[in-house]
């Protein structure tokens, strides 16, 4: 409908179709104060003007951000806030609560692997003994996604889901004194090829066949490449020692 002023005006049905909000919601908006439509026909029907469209888009927004009524009626009828300024201000805030998400989507994905993975630690137990809950030892996400099918995987959650708090901590000693070992071993100077080198890349496989799956030769060459194409795994090895991840690396695939 076009009003005696030339601008076009809108029924609320029309007005609730396009918002995707219902009639209702917008009579109650109306009640409270907050969107009061520009016109009324002569059988006393509402009509919106663009200008009521727009200050629709704000409460919606408001309203995304989880604002109360009350508040948000009180940052509309702000005479110092222009509409630039209203404009600013939502997009710092959609910036906070999409940095806000982020942080909560990040701790859920944790949470998600670490069920898969079978582990009932509590998290205070989680920081105890990783100071992280990363848990499942530094090839587990990697493990998923290369063999996530595969035996090796089923493996892997079948033993992990019966492991009590020093099964973990057993765990986590083992792969730090084989850390340990394999940077004493670089520091000394000893090439991969080495007898005590060779011996310490097969106690890195035997400790995964132990505790996890079994680990074939194709599967822990995989998981060297993955200590270097991966900084997260490398930083395991090199927050050790700088190099460590390709000595490691090295030594695996000299075994």
């Amino acid at each position: 409908m076009v009003s005696v002023t030339g601008q076009h005006e809108y029924p609320i049905g029309e007005v609730a179709r396009l918002a995707h909000v219902s009639v209702r919601t917008l009579h109650h908006y109306e009640s409270v104060g907050l969107l009061r439509p520009s016109g009324r026909t002569a059988a006393g029907h509402r009509r919106y003007a663009a200008a009521d469209l727009a200050r629709l888009r704000e409460i919606l927004f408001y309203r995304e951000l989880d604002f109360g009524l009350d508040e948000i009626a009180a940052m509309l009828a702000d005479p110092a806030a222009g509409t630039d300024d209203r404009l600013r201000a939502q997009h710092r805030l959609l910036r906070a609560r999409m940095a806000r998400h982020e942080h909560l989507l990040e701790a859920l994905e944790k949470e998600m692997e670490a069920r898969t993975m079978g582990i009932s630690l509590t998290p205070e137990e989680q920081f105890e003994i990783f100071g992280t809950n990363e848990l499942g030892g530094e090839w587990a996400e990697e493990a998923e996604q290369r063999w996530g099918e595969t035996e090796a995987w089923t493996q892997s959650q079948r033993r992990t889901a019966a492991y009590t708090k020093d099964d973990w901590i057993q765990i986590k000693r083992e792969e730090e004194a084989n850390r340990t070992a394999f940077a004493d071993a670089m520091r000394a100077g000893l090439p991969v090829t080495d007898p005590g080198v060779v011996a310490l890349a097969a106690a890195h496989r035997t400790h995964i066949t132990k505790w996890f799956y079994d680990c074939t030769p194709e599967i822990h060459r995989g998981l060297a490449e993955l200590y270097l194409a991966d900084e997260r795994f490398r930083r395991t090895y090199d927050d050790v020692a700088p190099g460590l991840a390709q000595y490691v690396h090295d030594a695996i695939l000299a075994s």
